[in-house]
């Protein structure tokens, strides 16, 4: 089958940074259902791993996780579903990529994908969905008070592919009054556009802006980017006994600034369910049922925003210098081989 793929780690301009493969296709044993890879996006997951990870001996790496398409086999066994099932999913860190013709995943990390959105709509969805759904109700816990708090959120980088979902998630699931950061005209209307009910400048100090919103000093602080370098701005700003929660890989974060106010920090790895193979590891396939139904009534609305072409070696160098950039908003998504 085709597929994506590199040896040597290393930067995105080199000629062998991604190649063109042909690699055997695998057979479904199991609770892994085999798919037919119809579209997949690019998550800033991928070009880390791209730059780190070496090959192991003559097996490429294959990157990819976000996909959709059809499951053509079913090992012994599944409980869920059937060849012939239109799915979508965000894949194991530790298992071949989706950047392929056809992939092996587990059952429990996959659902039915929304029947409203077609495949590239889709297959820009489920990383991000996770990753936002598991930080804001698993790790924040926003749906519980914080005391004397104001009952809001703040989204550092609300118009990148999380924080784009986030401001979704809490729309729909909550009341909470949602606060994001955005630092161009482009981005900052997008996120309005999601649904955030105020949007300030990242790169302009951010407490004076919190305080100057009139609502209170919020509760949560979810940090998509960047995190290091807000921390003394966040400890600032946010609500004695609050909670701040981060997603990136900061070389170091030292949260001493924390301490007087009583932060709790709260890390989401999207793949530590899949990873250690924990006991409530279905729960993202339920999350994504959950936004599959949310997502055909309407509420919740696809982030697809760059449409880059088939799923090949140069497109997907393509994809990836452009999410290196910086300057996306929403996601990034190839379809078809």
């Amino acid at each position: 089958m085709k597929a994506i793929g590199y040896y040597e780690p290393g930067a995105i301009d080199r000629d062998d940074a991604l190649l063109d493969l042909t690699v055997d296709k695998p057979a479904a044993s199991g609770r892994d259902v085999l798919v037919r890879v119809a579209a997949v996006s690019v998550n800033p997951v991928d070009t880390k791993i791209r730059r780190s990870r070496a090959a192991d001996g003559e097996t490429p790496v294959i990157l990819g996780w976000d996909a959709v398409g059809e499951v053509v086999g079913t090992g012994d066994a599944v409980e869920t579903f059937t060849v012939g099932d239109r799915v979508w999913y965000a894949g194991a860190i530790d298992r071949p990529g989706t950047n392929a013709e056809y992939h092996l995943v587990d059952e429990r990390i996959v659902a039915r994908a929304p029947r409203s959105l077609d495949d590239p709509s889709a297959a820009a969805m489920p990383l991000t969905l996770l990753t936002a759904y598991e930080m804001l109700f698993d790790r924040l816990r926003v749906t519980e008070p914080v005391p004397g708090a104001a009952d809001a959120v703040l989204i550092i980088g609300g118009a990148g592919g999380v924080g784009s979902v986030a401001i979704q998630l809490l729309k729909a699931k909550t009341d909470l009054t949602i606060i994001a950061t955005a630092s161009r005209d482009v981005t900052s209307e997008w996120a309005k556009t999601l649904g955030a009910h105020h949007v300030i400048d990242h790169s302009q100090p951010l407490a004076p802006q919190v305080e100057a919103l009139g609502i209170g000093a919020p509760g949560c602080v979810f940090s998509t980017t960047h995190s290091a370098s807000y921390v003394e701005q966040v400890a600032e700003l946010i609500a004695p006994q609050g909670r701040f929660g981060l997603i990136d890989d900061p070389d170091v974060l030292d949260i001493s600034p924390f301490k007087q106010k009583s932060i709790s920090v709260h890390w989401e790895l999207m793949y530590t369910r899949s990873l250690f193979g924990t006991v409530d590891m279905a729960r993202q396939g339920e999350i994504l049922t959950e936004i599959a139904t949310l997502t055909d009534k309407g509420t919740i609305r696809s982030t697809m925003t760059e449409t880059f072409g088939r799923i090949d070696a140069a497109t997907l160098k393509k994809a990836h210098a452009f999410v290196e950039s910086g300057k996306a908003k929403g996601k990034v998504v190839l379809e078809g081989f």
